[in-house]
């Protein structure tokens, strides 16, 4: 069946959409009601798709709040679908998507870092999953980092992906992830955090986060990339290096991925503020080809203005996904918590939406 591109040229995406940009837009007012948050529940890592319902169909992390929220994703996440009317939300509870299967599977205890595309008629939902056989997921506990549950859980950290041909599913889960890791590479100890590109063709452009094994323990995070001819694989990593890294343009995490005119434009988190002069703020990034990259400025800050006139410094503002429609950038769905910072300073957590105002066009420009 032929795809009609004029019917999905309002698809918000996590992925490809064909835009040329000139300036990232700057943050505009957000809807203190908006995005999606679940009582009981961390929730964290949006990306939203617009259905042939009309909907706009979030996929989230979600895990218990009896647990700590860091490391406790790694145990007990599961990926779920919120929907809504409008891009800003409020999104509402649908269902679980990717629950727990099992520890024997790669992705047996947790799914994480939901990016959701489509090709043709498939809708293809690339995650980070992890597995574990050292007893119960963790509840009603102080879980720390330190716990073996944890340390073996993250070094199983592996980037898979589920298929559809409904939103509402039934998903179809893989029994290998589509990128393991390799020894000797900078993607020795873990991959996880996927931003995929989709062509039109079905080929993919996957930028993913990595840890390579580093005196006994993982290094600092890094970014590499890997190309398929189909998003059901095979995946080869494009280079034995990283694209980014603290030693090559800076040490970034969280990156979100999209076709332009010119090739493809990158968002990501600065972690340590060295890139764009503040910490966990947004880096924007262009390349012609997907492996040279240059930095094209600050993307964003973690001040919000909220639709009641309040501003407000967000402790976390991360985990990033845009909403593309005709070709531009026009929403920021973010992970955010309340506290001054640090995961373990949060008594909340929820994904915001933030509408994006694109920049006026200079005199010069008309």
């Amino acid at each position: 069946m032929r795809r009609n591109l004029s019917a999905l040229a309002l698809f918000v995406v996590c992925l490809a959409a064909t835009t040329a940009t000139a300036e990232f837009p700057a943050m505009g007012v957000a809807p203190k009601a908006g995005g999606f948050r679940m009582d009981g529940y961390w929730v964290w890592c949006g990306s939203v798709i617009k259905g042939d319902d009309g909907q706009y169909h979030m996929f989230a992390s979600r895990w218990p709040k009896d647990i700590t929220f860091h490391p406790g994703w790694m145990t007990n996440s599961e990926i779920v679908r919120a929907t809504a009317d409008k891009p800003e939300g409020p999104y509402t509870f649908r269902e679980v998507v990717l629950p727990a299967r099992g520890i024997e599977y790669w992705d047996g205890r947790a799914t994480h870092n939901p990016s959701i595309t489509r090709h043709g008629d498939t809708y293809v939902l690339f995650y980070m999953g992890s597995t574990h056989a050292l007893g119960d997921a963790p509840r009603g506990e102080l879980f720390r980092l330190d716990d073996p549950r944890a340390t073996v859980a993250r070094s199983m950290k592996r980037v898979g992906i589920a298929t559809a041909k409904s939103l509402a599913g039934p998903w179809t889960r893989y029994d290998r992830p589509i990128l393991e890791t390799k020894p000797g590479t900078f993607y020795s100890f873990l991959t996880s955090n996927p931003a995929p590109v989709m062509h039109e063709d079905g080929s993919v452009y996957l930028m993913f986060k990595a840890r390579r094994y580093q005196g006994g323990k993982h290094s600092a995070m890094m970014l590499g990339a890997a190309r398929a001819k189909h998003y059901l694989g095979p995946y080869e990593v494009v280079s034995p290096e990283p694209l980014f890294s603290p030693a090559k343009m800076g040490e970034v995490e969280d990156p979100f991925v999209w076709k332009t005119a010119g090739g493809y434009e990158m968002v990501a988190k600065d972690m340590t503020g060295k890139i764009v002069g503040e910490k966990h703020a947004g880096v924007h990034a262009r390349s012609a080809d997907g492996l040279d990259w240059s930095l094209a400025g600050k993307a964003w800050s973690r001040r919000v203005t909220w639709d009641d006139g309040a501003t407000q410094e967000m402790g976390q503002l991360e985990r990033p996904c845009l909403l593309i429609e005709d070709g531009k950038p026009v929403f920021l769905f973010a992970a955010t918590g309340d506290g001054p910072g640090g995961f373990n300073n949060m008594t909340q957590s929820w994904n915001i939406a933030i509408p994006l105002v694109a920049p006026k066009a200079s005199a010069s420009s008309k």
